[in-house]
Order: structure tokens, then C-alpha cells, then sequence
């Protein structure tokens, strides 16, 4: 079996989270070297595991001939140029969502791409979490019929720090967060997005108005094929990480995703209770794996990523659209924002 060898670029948050999967998860992987813009970060992640090289600049690391493949966890602003730099340097890529925040970013580090011939893929995760994928199998094999209307929950148990919720960090709410369910949306539904209405506001965090986010969305989207759907997406589930969708068909459901962890439930005079699921790692972390395992496996055995920068374009075009939405308070058609 080929063994890829990957550089890291970016080692925070979700960087440690990549680095235990590149280190110790997916064993076709070789973890050569990890870059972040904090030098003291990079040393501190390599030493914890054991990768023999680190930088401070992650131009460093794409210099060196033994690295194949770099897996790119920066600020969501900086991903289209690291993405560019990467594929100028002959690396295959594969990047954290979302591919960038406006679209002529985004077709700068296509250009990039397609220019050098590497292959990119995108961190949308869900697509590989072992329920969404058996609802599109279902889908596919017609049971629920044809799809009708498209709904999903994405709920966080707490905002986001002031400094990432600025537009310019994050795109704010409904980039940052509804940027799955716009990819769930057209993936699950089969059809594009041509419209989206989006209402929103500070509702519970007023100093999230202080640096241009809100805490509360819904978002009304329509499809190509006249289907509807809605999204709704919150920093205040103070309850726990909630995650849920469902697909409406002419001859059924499919509910995916649940609130509670652990197939327990407590009884007692109080009640009956359960737990609930923390936060995205108690949720998505067999999928963070399967997303990396499968994008060594298209390196491996040559084929297209699963998931491409024009789904991830796509995804981007439906956040600018929807944003557009809620600052002009109207409905916005997709080809208003291409």
C-alpha cells in the first residue's frame, strides 16, 4: 500500500483534532510536517505528535519535496490563498470548508488548482458521517419517492468568540455554520439552490451586533426542480450541540440525527431524561476520519475527490446569496451572486 506523506497546515483548534487523525488514524499516512502561523503552536503540536518537522510559515513546508499531500486547517479567510500557494507548489489538497468566503475567491484557487492538475477536496464532513450517508443511499434508491422539502437544525450550545464572529474572520452566522446544510441541501436533494430568503437577528448575545453577527438565522431556500427547504441555525442551544435534518419525499421521510448521545434513559419520579451530545467531536468525529481516509484513498488509487471545489462553490454562492438576504432584508436569486 502507498503511503501519502502530508504536511498540516494550521494547528489550532481543529488542527490537533487533523493531527490525530494524520498521526495515529488513517494508516496510509505519513505526517511529515506541520506549519501555523504561531511557531510556538507548530512546535508544541509536532513534539505532542511526533512529527519530525515544523514551521512558522507554511510557505516553509510546501518547499519540501517529500510532502504529497497538505491538509489545510487555517482562519477561514486565508484558505483560498493557502490553497493557491499549496497547488503552485504541485501539493494535493485538502481543505477545511469552507473554500472561501466570496466567489472570485473561489475561482482564484480553482484557476489554481485545475492549473497544477493536484486534487482538491473540501472538509464537509457530513457527507461522511455513517447517517447521512445511508439517507442519500435511501434517497437513491427512491424509497421516500421524490424529494419534496428540505429541512435542517444546526443549533451550537454557545457563541463563537467576538473575534471570530467578525464577517471578515468567520462570513459570519449563516456562512459559517449553514455552509453544511447549503452543501446537505443541493447533495441530499439532488437539485440546485436558485433562491434563498434569509430573516435574522441578536436575540441573545446584543454584543454579537457590536462586531456585524447575529445569533439566530432561519433560512427559506428553493430548488432548480421547484422543491422547497429551510434552515435554521442558532449560537444559543444552550442545551447541547443539535444537529438534525430531514428530507421530505412524495412517499416518506427520512429524519437524520438526534439530540441524545447514548441509548440510555433515566427514570425517575423527577422524570424521564437523558444526555445529550456535547459538542461537533461527540457528533462528527468518525467523520472528520472518514472525510481524511477517503481523500487518501482518491490520492491512492487516482480518482476524483468525493467531494470538489465546485460543491464547495456552490456552497459558498448560497451563503452570499442568503447573507445578501438577511443586510437587504428580500429575497436573492442565485444568479444575482454568480
Amino acid at each position: 500500500m502507498h503511503t501519502i506523506r502530508v504536511g498540516l497546515i494550521g494547528a489550532g483548534r481543529m488542527g490537533r483534532v487533523f493531527a490525530q487523525t494524520l498521526a495515529y488514524t488513517v494508516a496510509e499516512v505519513d505526517l511529515v510536517a506541520v506549519a501555523d502561523a504561531n511557531a510556538q503552536t507548530s512546535a508544541e503540536v509536532a513534539a505532542h505528535f511526533h512529527v519530525p518537522h515544523h514551521y512558522g510559515d507554511y510557505r516553509e513546508l510546501l518547499k519540501r519535496e517529500d510532502i504529497d499531500a497538505v491538509v489545510v486547517v487555517t482562519p477561514t479567510a486565508t484558505h483560498a490563498e493557502v490553497i493557491a500557494a499549496a497547488a503552485a507548489a504541485g501539493k494535493h489538497i485538502f481543505s477545511e470548508k469552507p473554500l472561501a468566503q466570496t466567489l472570485s475567491e473561489c475561482d482564484a484557487a480553482i484557476e489554481a488548482v485545475e492549473r497544477s492538475g493536484v486534487k482538491l477536496q473540501l472538509g464537509f464532513m457530513r457527507r461522511f458521517d455513517a447517517g447521512y450517508r445511508m439517507a442519500k443511499q435511501k434517497i437513491e434508491e427512491g424509497l421516500i419517492g421524490t424529494p419534496v422539502m428540505f429541512h435542517a437544525a444546526s443549533r451550537d450550545p454557545k457563541r463563537t468568540s467576538l473575534e471570530f464572529a467578525r464577517r471578515e474572520n468567520s462570513g459570519g452566522l449563516i456562512m459559517d455554520m449553514g455552509v453544511h446544510d447549503f452543501d446537505l441541501a443541493r447533495w441530499l436533494m439532488g437539485s440546485e439552490v436558485v433562491r434563498t430568503y434569509s430573516e435574522g437577528g441578536c436575540l441573545v448575545y446584543p454584543e454579537l451586533n457590536e462586531v456585524g453577527d447575529i445569533d439566530n438565522a432561519l433560512i427559506n431556500l428553493k430548488f432548480a426542480n421547484g422543491a422547497l427547504g429551510a434552515i435554521d441555525l442558532s449560537r444559543n442551544a444552550v442545551y447541547g450541540y443539535d444537529i438534525r435534518t430531514e428530507v421530505l419525499g412524495s412517499e416518506g421521510s427520512l429524519l437524520i440525527g438526534t439530540l441524545q448521545q447514548t441509548p440510555t434513559l433515566m427514570l425517575t419520579r423527577a422524570g424521564v431524561t437523558h444526555d445529550t451530545v456535547p459538542y461537533f467531536m461527540e457528533r462528527f468525529g468518525e467523520a472528520y476520519t472518514n472525510e481524511i481516509r477517503d481523500f487518501v484513498t482518491c490520492l491512492i488509487e487516482d480518482r476524483p475527490p468525493s467531494v470538489d471545489a465546485y460543491d464547495a462553490r456552490k456552497a459558498t454562492a448560497i451563503g452570499v446569496a442568503a447573507t445578501l438576504s438577511l443586510d437587504e432584508g428580500r429575497p436573492v436569486s442565485l444568479d444575482e451572486v454568480q
